[in-house]
């Protein structure tokens, strides 16, 4: 039988000693964490063994025993090591040794008290794996989804493998915080061997964040009731708040801010993971946000956007007259019906009259818009853009109202032939069952569907082409990439890949007839995409969500859509 055995990097030229680990009976595999070195007390050993099972839940026990030969291999030192199995009795129990010049490896695992059957050898083979216990503890393996015809338990041997070395090293977090520097019994090496890293500013930062966090969190909860009282929702607030994305956008903002100032501590490394990430959000935000109202008050910058304002909003309204008169005529060599397109054409310059006179009625009010515009970027900048996005939709009001006109008609038009179609079948719809059942007509109902349905087909084109051309949707694209991205995930990916953890490779370091086989398990990083599919943060869902199919479907149907969100629409 065939044993792996996972040893430390950072233990390689460490002292002869005692190996400390967990022993994984499923898969055949010893987890080595530490290696405890000499003089020791064999009871003072096993109160802190049962210490660290206590506090991390990990069966953590004496593995075997470590020798490093640094000179000529001393035969009293391997006699005592011999010994200690029976003061610290495992099965089975694990020798490895380093020979001198550290080119040569013995490994051995035995079993004395376990019987063994007549002519079977009582050493099993042992399969050396050195892995970085710094790396490993500090990433977080993502396991791959399995698949669909396999059973919801079902996974590989070496998956599980990896996810009980991971998940060991990763409880045994207590083991390590004894370092050779301590003034106590017990003297071990591992990772941080060298003295825990500390920082005095982390620690002053660490320490002042509880009483900053708790004061945070309470103005929040404060803000938080005055929201939610009865007069926002009013009729008129209620739907304002429900419409608007500067609403949406703030309410958004609010929980982000609950999450990050929450005095809670995270139950699992996908809450911290998220936490982090709307940490560094939030931080990218505001700083675009300021960098927006800083280069806004230089020089006059909104004083020349306010007077250049009403020039352009003339400009769209003269281009807009131009195509309304290129659509009443013959646009681009089209045959339309002549009554229909003036009857449209002239309702439509009637609106953009109208719009061209609001405009100039508010050109005196532009200046302070834009000044309050942006100051709200302090808030950040997906405020300050959901801010100017309500802004330009009401200023642009007019081609939506053009484009549900347009829609409306079209609808009307499509639903009539397709209606219309059926009769030519012998079909009609049922509405109670709702289904096409066959159907028989009179000769009557037969020319007066026939009548309409010329009519319908010839006045199609006309609606169909005001249709397309004031089709357009505003879909905020920018303020969803800024709340939704995971910045501090794609940050640790990029500098610390070994953080997010996609599964581990072995590369082989030497093997030699007679010897142990020797591997090194290195971590694959997760796939940038992965990264992002699985840390994206929960988006306000300001806008209407369509796959491109639903969305391509209410486009030619001419079902409307709109520019909000509306109640029954999924959120994140």
């Amino acid at each position: 039988m065939v044993l792996k055995a996972f040893f430390p990097t950072c233990c390689v030229s460490t002292d002869s000693g005692l190996l400390v680990g967990r022993w994984v009976p499923e898969q055949s595999s010893a987890v080595v964490l530490a290696v405890l070195h000499f003089p020791f007390i064999p009871i003072q050993v096993k109160q802190l063994l049962a210490q660290v099972r206590q506090a991390s839940q990990v069966g953590v026990a004496v593995l075997g025993t470590w020798c490093h030969c640094r000179q000529e291999p001393e035969e009293s030192l391997g006699r005592f090591l011999e010994s200690l199995g029976a003061v610290f009795p495992h099965e089975p129990w694990l020798r490895l040794c380093r020979e001198r010049g550290g080119t040569f490896w013995s490994c051995e695992a035995t079993h004395r008290q376990a019987p063994t059957a007549p002519g079977a050898p009582g050493e099993d083979q042992v399969m050396l794996i050195f892995y970085d216990q710094r790396q490993v503890l500090l990433s977080q393996l993502h396991l791959p989804t399995v698949l669909p015809d396999r059973q919801a338990g079902a996974t590989t041997a070496s998956t599980g493998g990896l996810a009980a070395v991971f998940d060991t090293v990763a409880r045994s977090e207590v083991l390590f915080r004894s370092d050779r520097f301590d003034e106590g019994p017990v003297r071990l090496s591992h990772w941080q061997s060298e003295g825990v890293e500390a920082s005095i500013l982390a620690e002053l930062a660490r320490r002042a964040s509880g009483p900053i966090c708790l004061l945070l969190a309470s103005l929040l909860s404060l803000v938080s009731a005055v929201s939610a009282c009865r007069v926002f929702k009013l009729w008129p607030l209620s739907f304002l708040g429900s419409k608007l994305s500067t609403c949406e956008q703030l309410r958004h903002r609010l929980e982000h801010l609950t999450l990050i100032f929450s005095t809670r501590k995270a139950e699992n490394p996908a809450q911290l993971m998220r936490k982090a990430n709307t940490v560094a959000s939030v931080l990218l935000d505001v700083a675009l946000g300021l960098m927006l109202l800083s280069w806004l008050h230089g020089r006059s910058r909104i004083g020349h956007l306010a007077d250049a304002l009403v020039p352009v909003a003339d400009h769209v309204a003269e281009e807009l007259q131009h195509l309304l008169q290129w659509l009443m005529g013959a646009p681009a060599g089209l045959k339309m019906n002549r009554a229909l397109d003036q009857v449209l054409g002239r309702f439509f310059l009637y609106h953009i009259h109208l719009w061209i006179s609001y405009i100039h009625l508010m050109s005196p009010f532009v200046e302070h818009i834009l000044w309050h515009v942006g100051l709200s970027a302090c808030l950040g900048l997906t405020v300050a853009l959901s801010l100017l996005s309500d802004i330009i939709a009401l200023l642009t009001f007019h081609i939506y109202c053009f484009y549900v006109y347009g829609a409306r008609l079209y609808c009307l038009k499509i639903h009539g032939l397709s209606s219309l179609w059926r009769l030519f079948r012998g079909k009609k719809w049922n509405v109670l069952r709702q289904r096409v059942d066959s159907c028989s007509y009179d000769l009557d109902q037969l020319f007066i569907g026939t009548l309409l349905f010329t009519i319908l087909l010839f006045l199609l084109p006309t609606t169909a082409l005001y249709y397309l051309v004031f089709t357009l949707g505003l879909i905020h694209l920018l303020v969803d990439l800024i709340n939704s991205l995971p910045l501090y995930s794609l940050g640790l990916r990029l500098c610390r890949p070994y953080r997010l953890a996609a599964g581990v490779k072995f590369r082989v370091l030497r093997h030699e007839a007679g010897r142990p086989l020797r591997l090194l398990m290195q971590i694959n990083p997760l796939p940038y995409s992965r990264v992002v599919h699985t840390y994206r943060l929960p988006s306000c869902g300001c806008h209407p969500k369509h796959s491109w199919g639903a969305l391509c479907r209410k486009l030619f149907l001419g079902e409307l859509i709109y520019p909000w969100r509306q109640r029954g629409d999924k959120q994140d």
